[in-house]
């Protein structure tokens, strides 16, 4: 075992917060921003990169592990919460939106799990966050993430999270399975990842599903999201009004106001 064991406690149901607990000298690193709360005794540094010892203990090595993260997306640093004391502490993190955080054993998945590029929450020190390049052109421009996803590697606990209800598939051989393109949230490192155009020309013109959708084909595991973050921001997005709120918006309170400026 490469990476630290720690236990862990998911708490709440659509806005969910994860608690970690660490024995003396373990340690947990955690996205930027993702902190929520934590004990006594629990020292908490700003680190370049993931941490993990592949990254190296030089300049370079440091550098380069947090020019992966540039890449996806992320922040420069990640923070580490270590245990300093002598019992046992609990550190906890939330997830920026609503929907669901996924506990994920990478020795029970292969070592490797491929994932959208803002779905890493936390994980054991150890584990390794790292990119991957679609080599498919297709998949690239039309895919939903882009030609660069994010990477979890080792042997230890992450946790990831993702919008909405997260449900998993387990496909067997040859086994397909086709989803919208912002759906998919991970899959084992042996799913076969690609995408397909929506057959018939009055289904992907007005059938509002797009124009491609993404096929997993087996075998491996899967999970994916009900409610993508970017789907829920696009409806945000429409319904805000665009001067201060529709003129029929809250009737009886801008009537109450008007009221008191005299108009």
């Amino acid at each position: 075992m490469n990476n630290h064991e720690i236990d862990y406690k998911i708490y709440g149901d659509d806005m969910q917060f994860v608690e970690v607990e660490l024995d003396p000298q373990e340690t947990v690193v955690a996205e930027a921003g993702s902190f929520m709360m934590m004990e006594d005794d629990i020292h908490m540094e700003t680190i370049f990169g993931d941490g993990s010892s592949s990254s190296g203990g030089g300049l370079m090595g440091k550098l380069f592990s947090a020019g992966k993260r540039v890449i996806t997306g992320e922040s420069l640093f990640m923070t580490t919460f270590t245990n300093t004391g002598i019992g046992k502490k609990h550190v906890s993190f939330a997830s920026p939106y609503p929907g669901k955080i996924i506990p994920m054993d990478l020795s029970e998945l292969g070592g490797k799990i491929i994932c959208q590029k803002d779905a890493f929450l936390a994980a054991a020190k150890g584990v390794q966050v790292g990119i991957e390049f679609q080599r498919k052109m297709g998949v690239g421009f039309f895919g939903g993430e882009g030609f660069i996803m994010q990477k979890l590697e080792g042997d230890g606990m992450c946790f990831v999270h993702a919008g909405g209800t997260i449900t998993r598939k387990e496909l067997l051989p040859g086994q397909t399975l086709r989803v919208d393109t912002g759906c998919l949230v991970a899959m084992t490192s042996n799913v076969n990842y690609n995408i397909e155009f929506v057959k018939g020309i009055k289904t992907a013109m007005f059938g509002g599903e797009g124009l491609f959708f993404a096929t997993l084909k087996g075998p491996g595991s899967v999970w994916i999201q009900s409610l993508p973050f970017s789907r829920l921001a696009s409806r945000v997005f429409a319904a805000a009004p665009s001067r201060g709120g529709a003129k029929d918006e809250g009737s009886i309170a801008r009537g109450i106001f008007d009221m008191f400026n005299g108009d």
